[in-house]
């Protein structure tokens, strides 16, 4: 029998680890907690890096991966699921086939970290085929991200690609022309625009790790998709603005 906690949802992240807590699994943790939810964690890679510093990844191994993945899932009922760096899209699909062999109904936000805000590069594959996209639940890249997960240059049909497929909160940190401008983009056509609050905000080490599990948080708590991104990106402000460094907290 898993086992839950009353009115407390488990939400998973599957997620590297950053030993300054500012990114990965001590980050989605910290923003988890802090959205009402109980957090569990299984380990893709240990890292050697600061928040302006990437000295090494060393990835863990793909059974090792599954193992812990799979005795979390047989003993905790899951409610939400972030996914952050992973080595390679045979890990990630083979995540992802676990994951809806034991929670079908669980939204997964799956966040295409392809480098490090500290410049480090994790050279993933291309990831913007059907077979990984009609597993997830929303896509999180940002602009610069989006534009490398596929051989094709056209940002418009990379954007159709992908909402064929599943829905796409498109980050706006790096737009070319309106910062800050989040859009999401619904499997059924819808799209939604979300502003940056005029207050002032500071650079932060893993502000996509925090976006993304403060999403996942929200759908296991019942938010609809348009809600959890609208409430995570004001969680999300809200960590930039904790601070004058690029570690944020979580209050």
């Amino acid at each position: 029998m898993r086992f839950s906690i009353n009115n407390k949802p488990f939400v998973l992240t599957i997620a590297g680890f950053d030993p300054c807590g500012g990114a990965g699994l001590l980050a989605d943790i910290k923003t988890i907690e802090a959205n009402g939810c109980y957090g569990l964690a299984v380990q893709t890679a240990n890292t050697i890096q600061t928040e302006d510093s990437f000295l090494e990844c060393l990835w863990e191994d793909n059974s090792f991966i599954l193992k812990q993945l799979k005795t979390l899932l047989e003993r905790y009922e899951i409610s939400a699921v972030k996914i952050g760096i992973v080595q390679n899209k045979t890990i990630l699909l083979e995540i992802l086939q676990l994951l809806k062999t034991y929670i079908q109904n669980a939204p997964v936000v799956l966040d295409p970290v392809l480098k490090s805000s500290s410049g480090y590069d994790f050279h993933y594959e291309a990831l913007l085929s059907e077979e990984i996209l009609k597993n997830i639940t929303v896509l999180t890249p940002n602009y610069d991200e989006i534009l490398q997960l596929s051989e094709e240059e056209n940002l418009n049909i990379k954007i159709t690609s992908i909402v064929k497929h599943t829905n796409l909160f498109l980050k706006g940190g790096h737009h070319p022309s309106e910062k800050g401008k989040d859009t999401l983009y619904l499997f059924n056509g819808q799209k939604f625009d979300f502003y940056p609050s005029e207050e002032k905000i500071y650079e932060k080490h893993g502000s996509g790790c925090i976006l993304s599990a403060a999403m996942a948080s929200y759908l296991a708590n019942g938010e609809t998709l348009e809600n959890a991104c609208e409430k995570a990106k004001k969680y999300t402000e809200k960590a930039l603005r904790s601070n004058f460094t690029k570690l944020a907290y979580h209050l």
